[in-house]
């Protein structure tokens, strides 16, 4: 299935990859593993992520406190924010 990005994702990701890449490169480079095979997971099967009531679906990382929000599309997913559990949880709903 296709992924697409809402145009924030790539500074939302980007803040989090320079966060980890100061503690450690190494690290950065697992968390960009780690979103990346997620962010496959609910391209392949989106319906196994909770869905809020305002239509988008959560998927949280497993090794690191964050989580990701999508949508479903007639061909695929669309991601459209990447935030820290901690964030404000209205960081990123209005995206569409």
């Amino acid at each position: 299935m296709k992924v697409v990005y809402h145009p924030d994702v790539q500074q939302d990701v980007s803040q989090i990859l320079r966060h980890y890449d100061r503690i450690h490169p190494k690290l950065g480079d697992a968390f960009w593993a780690e979103l990346n095979a997620f962010i496959q997971h609910a391209a392949d099967n989106p319906r196994r992520f909770h869905l809020d009531s305002s239509g988008r679906r959560h998927v949280n990382l497993k090794r690191f406190p964050y989580h990701f929000l999508f949508r479903e599309t007639g061909d695929g997913v669309r991601i459209l924010v990447v935030r820290g559990h901690k964030r404000h949880p209205d960081l990123g709903q209005q995206r569409g």
